[in-house]
């Protein structure tokens, strides 16, 4: 999503944004039919069933856009850069967790309470955006399909190479899969189990605070998906022969980076979630604050690459295939992005 907001924050609709755009129409079309199917049920999912705050998902989706420009990628992609040897990553996703943790239970939780309770709205239908519409499943599959088919028809005419058809979908399947395994889980444990997908700003800062405190994490899915997407990602930068450690390059360039991670670690506990957790996980299911979250990342996003374009002075580190998205490099001497086909 990063990548696709640099894209249409310097005015044109490249590959980045396509395949996000089918990543995230795969996920809302795949999680509509199972639901549709009677294979998934998300009337208990916390982005429906809980009090939501409009608020929090404006004001906290604004500094996580904000910020996932700044520390130069969301909390996701800073967690698969770690991977990678991305040291830069590494420590600003440390922040990141630190700002969270201390953001949902410590001494920045009454201060995000504050903001979330500034605009509030029930769970339930008054937080479904189908229910709002006067709809139900029937309609969002409709939505869902109609999006499905536009990202497909623009991606073959944007001419997205196979790695970025296969990516998109997988993803987006993987986040309507994600559901339905919590959702049987649910069914099947004797336990409560909440139903639930994929974020990671709250579930980095638990595992963080869980190998701090316990001797034995839990067997749950929101601490097994951290260690699981960091493991995956570095066996594929070794295969693929990608690993390299890199390292901050100048004093201003570490104060960017770890000022993004304070801005996402507090906005995405306050947001509800971050570039997965609302953008896609909650916009998936229709979701009012998950809608609202994802639309302040992506005009605060654009809005601070803005600026950031216009100032340029700060040193860049190189452009490569896991570090710089396809098609945004930056040129010498300036920090000024180029738009360039590779």
């Amino acid at each position: 999503m990063r990548a696709a907001v640099i894209e249409s924050a310097a005015g044109r609709i490249g590959e980045r944004f396509m395949v996000w755009f089918l990543t995230f129409s795969t996920a809302v079309v795949a999680t509509q039919t199972l639901i549709l199917s009677g294979a998934l049920d998300v009337s208990e999912a916390r982005q429906l069933s809980a009090t939501g705050s409009l608020s929090g998902a404006l004001i906290g989706g604004t500094m996580f856009g904000a910020g996932m420009i700044l520390a130069r990628g969301c909390s996701s992609r800073i967690l698969i850069l770690s991977a990678t040897g991305n040291l830069r990553a590494l420590v600003t996703g440390l922040v990141l967790t630190v700002v969270a943790q201390a953001s949902l239970r410590g001494i920045l939780s009454p201060t995000r309470q504050q903001l979330a309770e500034l605009w509030t709205v029930p769970g339930g239908s008054a937080r479904d955006l189908l229910a709002f519409a006067g709809g139900g499943s029937q309609i969002g599959m409709l939505i869902a399909i109609t999006g499905f088919l536009l990202a497909v028809a623009l991606a073959a005419r944007r001419g997205i190479p196979r790695r970025g058809w296969a990516g998109g979908v997988a993803i987006g399947v993987v986040a309507a899969l994600a559901w339905t395994f919590t959702y049987a889980l649910s069914q099947l444990t004797f336990e409560p189990t909440p139903v639930m997908g994929i974020s990671f700003v709250g579930p980095s800062a638990d595992t963080l605070m869980g190998l701090i405190n316990t001797p034995a994490l839990p067997l749950t899915f929101d601490l097994g998906l951290i260690p699981g997407v960091f493991t995956g990602s570095l066996i594929a930068c070794i295969v693929a022969g990608e690993f390299s450690l890199q390292g901050f390059e100048g004093g201003a360039n570490m104060i960017r980076y770890l000022s993004g991670g304070v801005l996402m670690g507090f906005g995405g506990m306050l947001a509800g979630g971050c570039t997965v957790g609302a953008a896609l996980t909650g916009s998936s299911v229709f979701s009012l604050t998950a809608w609202v979250a994802m639309a302040s990342m992506w005009v605060a996003g654009a809005a601070m690459h803005r600026a950031l374009d216009r100032r340029g002075p700060l040193p860049e580190p190189a452009p490569n295939r896991l570090s710089e998205p396809a098609g945004i490099v930056m040129s010498p001497g300036t920090g000024r992005s180029l738009s360039e086909t590779r």
